[in-house]
């Protein structure tokens, strides 16, 4: 199997690679630089020395006479302080009069061929083979008093010599390029190092094969996913979420999109200070593109206590009260059982002894009294509620708490005909059951646990009325704030261990059907002792939707 290099090793080689070619780009165009530069100026400064070595006082007078002899004495001291490779001084027959490196080549023509510009008084700069080499050279004419060319001087620079100060700069250029090139193989180092610690010391093929997992991951999730940036601008989208909340567009088509043009979110659901108290929320109730959902949502954080941005997951509300409406009414039907077991087993019983003892009289009046207490309560419930499911609740509800000593006493002027449009059956099962149960167990810890129970249940005046009032321990006006919260009992703790996770959740359920139905609940203080809690929901009112209830 072919072993592969890793990201970091590739990323490496491959900004040294890139490092080097561009060094080395760098240098061929810097040389290219130096080398015209370096022609420019010397060229130049050749024709200095040349126009001004021409203007000599008495130079023209000892070339017009061909004195060489005094030539050498003028030009010497001046090459001495002079650079140049080579100077040398011609007449207009082309003859070397001075030549400071090689004085064998007096008399001799000069070599080149560029003196006919320069005989006719013009000053040039050229690249000729001369008498000792390959130069570059600048030419001048010498006048006489008359303004006529009596002669040519000639200052050059041998290429070899130009070459040397190429090779030197090169040098000093080659070593600053190595220092750079190291500099850069140990950036690219840290570069490569760091840039795969952000990306979790992952290679790309394994993010690529994670984000494809996840892409699928979401597609499959029966929950609607979305996540959001610190700008709330939607960065994801699931195909889940597309479809409970109606969306037709595709998850391209809305990404980068701001979120409120997308859905129809509650005031203030990502709000700062939301965060800044507890940086995740779960099974909150609220309401996405007019639909009730419950949502769980996870501020993501880069930094600790720093969002930037959320990932929300939320389901249809619907769905989760069909299936508490299912186990509900098994929870229940359970419940009655065990009861109408227990109590069938006592009746059984205590008539079993009568037959045997032979009272027949007090055995059927036994049987009397037992039947009449339980049609009693069922036609009440039967004739006063027209839903069949609370009917069936509140005898369940009965028989449980007269099981443990307690007597639910129904107000003669209850009824209940029609429920608002923003409460279902099964959330108004949830709000009454709830209540009970509460005032049932307050009662079984109150001073007086066998006290009755009072419930009052009323549709009149356009109004659905509910209130439960018992005699139990009641309500600290300290907690009173607090009891509707998702997590939060009253209830102590036995043996030094909490209450558990299973409680504080049922008046938080009923709080919040009552607050999305658009009605009110309250507590007060019931006299002697206990509590009231009262229900208010109004049949003219626009079924609710806009605020989460945390």
């Amino acid at each position: 199997m072919k072993r592969r290099l890793p990201f970091q090793v590739k990323l490496f080689l491959s900004l040294v690679v890139f490092s080097s070619l561009l060094l080395a780009l760098l240098g061929v165009t810097l040389f290219h630089f130096i080398d015209r530069q370096l022609h420019h100026d010397l060229g130049q400064r050749a024709r200095v020395q040349a126009s001004e070595i021409a203007l000599m006082p008495g130079l023209a007078e000892q070339v017009a006479a061909r004195n060489v002899a005094a030539i050498a004495r003028l030009i010497q001291p001046l090459r001495n302080h002079s650079d140049a490779s080579y100077i040398v001084i011609g007449d207009t027959r082309e003859q070397h009069l001075y030549h400071s490196e090689a004085p064998d080549r007096l008399h001799r023509p000069m070599i080149g061929g560029d003196n006919a510009a320069v005989l006719q008084g013009q000053t040039i700069i050229s690249v000729r083979q001369g008498g000792i080499g390959v130069s570059l050279r600048s030419k001048a004419p010498i006048f006489n008093g008359a303004h006529q060319v009596i002669g040519i001087v000639s200052v050059g620079y041998l290429t070899s010599y130009i070459a040397h100060i190429n090779a030197r700069l090169l040098w000093q250029a080659a070593l600053y390029g190595a220092v750079l090139l190291l500099l850069l193989f140990l950036f690219s180092w840290i570069f490569s190092r760091n840039l795969k610690k952000q990306m979790f010391r992952l290679e790309p093929r394994d993010i690529a094969l994670l984000v494809r997992q996840q892409k699928a991951l979401l597609e499959s999730m029966y929950e609607g996913v979305f996540a959001v940036d610190d700008e709330q601008r939607l960065i994801l989208i699931n195909r889940a979420a597309r479809e409970l909340l109606a969306i037709p567009h595709s998850e391209p088509a809305l990404l980068g999109k701001p979120l409120d043009q997308v859905l129809q979110l509650p005031a203030h659901f990502f709000s700062p200070q939301q965060h800044h108290d507890k940086p995740a929320h779960h099974d909150n109730i609220t309401v996405f593109n007019q639909r009730p959902v419950i949502v769980n949502r996870v501020a993501i954080e880069l930094e600790p206590g720093s969002a930037s941005g959320w990932v929300v997951s939320f389901r249809d509300k619907n769905d989760i009260n069909t299936l508490s409406s299912q186990l509900s009414q098994v929870t229940r039907y359970a419940d009655n059982l065990r009861i109408m077991r227990h109590e069938q087993l006592n009746w059984t019983a205590t008539l079993v002894g009568l037959l045997q003892m032979r009272h027949y009289d007090a055995a059927m009046r036994y049987i009397q009294a037992q039947s009449e207490g339980a049609q009693k309560v069922l036609d009440f419930v039967s004739a006063h509620f027209a839903s069949p499911t609370l009917c069936g609740l509140l005898l369940g509800k009965y028989v449980s708490a007269r099981e443990k000593g307690i007597a639910l006493i129904f107000d003669p002027a209850c009824r209940l005909s029609r429920l608002p449009a923003g409460l279902s059956e099964t959330e108004l099962m949830s709000v009454i059951g709830n209540l009970l149960d509460n005032a049932v167990e307050a009662t079984r810890n109150g001073p007086t646990p066998g006290a009755p129970i009072e419930v009052y249940i009323s549709d009149r005046n356009q109004e659905l009325v509910i209130e439960v009032a018992d005699q139990g321990c009641g309500v600290e006006d300290a907690i009173k704030p607090q009891i509707f919260t998702l997590g939060f009992t009253s209830k102590p703790a036995v043996d030094g261990a909490p209450a558990g996770p299973e409680h504080g959740i049922g008046l938080y359920l009923a709080a919040g059907y009552v607050r999305q139905a658009g009605g009110s609940i309250e507590i007060s203080d019931n006299a002697p002792q206990g509590a009231i809690f009262s229900v208010f929901i109004p049949y003219n009112t626009a079924i609710y939707a806009g605020q989460d209830n945390d």
